[in-house]
């Protein structure tokens, strides 16, 4: 505990100095830690039950957070590949007002597809990223037994666009730049989004980011969408991550905290236009290795009209063999609000006040951060 308390009051040392950016400090500290050591040991960890409890260096920040039970019946949720809303375990951090391998498939082999939009494009045309899995699948397949081959395709993915497509450039959305938002996503989205207290919420955007172990993602606020009281729904697969989450400026210090596979964020209210940002993902301690809570296939036998499909012997080991070096992160927006159209040039009064209406009522804190687990039981 020695050791861990001065690794936290070094981090705190960098995020003091006044006028300097603290967030980028922080950020740049954990791009450079060292796994295995106290480097990490501010970095809140939901998994690890004491920290619930309050006993980690960050658990002055984290409070249970109760779930909308009665929202989600246990039908859609075994339909979403979602464990009963009974047995999820919820978190959120004060001072900031199952079935996995489906959504894992789900990114690598069918939203990769056209016509949504990836970041290959840009050099690529369409007709070479037709179909990234069956180009990539057989170099996934045996990629331990020829360690010198070339990337494949998948492997250069970075990011996957989907419904209302974000521009990088103008950083925003249109009507004219849409394609059709998955229905097995949107389903999903909308009975995790229900358990946190949000009625109605439509799933209208995604951005599906690709991290290799040497990935980050760079400080940067969520606020193109044009309704800002609806959540921004985050799905983490596949190897742990560093996530940073920092105030409405730069110079205020973030709070560090792990995601890991199955993790779910919910930001609303208040920390829905916070400073976030991922400086480090990180590599399995057993080397080249999956979480645990992916180690098994989805089962053969699922509900009739479950959204979630099974997972072949195939596509599981090529799923497999991508995910022990990498991350894969669903984010899902809602854009517009009910009724409302894009503007031609948006202004402040098209968008929705936030600090009126929309805030995810499970606690009395403004500042919210909600997280859950897809397999909350493993």
């Amino acid at each position: 505990m020695g050791k861990m308390a001065a690794a936290v009051g070094s981090v705190v040392s960098l995020a003091t100095e006044p006028g300097e950016d603290a967030f980028r400090k922080l950020f740049r500290f954990y791009r450079q830690s060292r796994p295995g050591t106290a480097d990490l040991g501010a970095v809140i960890d939901f998994s690890a039950a004491h920290t619930a409890r309050g006993t980690g260096p960050g658990a002055r920040k984290v409070i249970r957070s109760q779930l909308s039970v009665s929202s989600v019946s246990d039908h859609d949720a075994h339909r979403a590949g979602l464990q009963p809303v009974s047995k999820w375990q919820a978190y959120g951090l004060q001072g900031y007002p199952g079935y996995q391998w489906h959504w894992v498939k789900q990114c690598l082999k069918l939203y990769s597809q056209k016509p949504n939009v990836c970041n290959l494009d840009k050099h690529m045309t369409k007709e070479e990223t037709q179909d990234l899995w069956e180009q990539s699948k057989e170099f996934l397949r045996y990629k331990e037994s020829n360690k010198q081959r070339r990337r494949s395709l998948l492997e250069k993915l970075r990011w996957v666009t989907l419904g209302y497509h974000y521009n990088w450039d103008s950083k925003k959305y249109s009507a004219d730049h849409y394609t059709p938002f998955p229905s097995d996503l949107a389903f999903l989205s909308e009975q995790v989004a229900a358990a946190c207290g949000f009625q109605g919420f439509r799933a209208q955007a995604g951005i599906l980011n690709y991290y290799r172990l040497d990935s980050t993602l760079g400080i940067h606020v969520d606020r193109s969408e044009l309704d800002h009281s609806k959540p921004l729904l985050s799905f983490s697969f596949g190897q742990s991550a560093i996530f940073l989450l920092g105030g409405l400026k730069r110079d205020e210090a973030p709070t560090a905290m792990f995601m890991h596979s199955g993790d779910i964020m919910v930001m609303s209210g208040f920390s829905r236009l916070l400073n976030h940002a991922v400086p480090r993902v990180l590599p399995s301690p057993q080397g080249e290795g999956l979480p645990c809570c992916l180690e098994t296939p989805l089962p053969a036998v699922l509900l009739k009209d479950s959204v979630v499909e099974p997972c072949s012997e195939e596509d599981w080991q090529v799923c497999t063999s991508y995910l022990k070096t990498a991350r894969v992160n669903m984010t899902v927006r809602q854009v517009l609000a009910i009724d409302q159209d894009f503007p031609s040039e948006p202004t402040e009064e098209n968008k929705r006040d936030i600090t009126t209406e929309g805030f995810c009522h499970l606690d009395d804190e403004n500042r919210q951060l909600k997280r859950t687990k897809l397999n909350p039981d493993s």
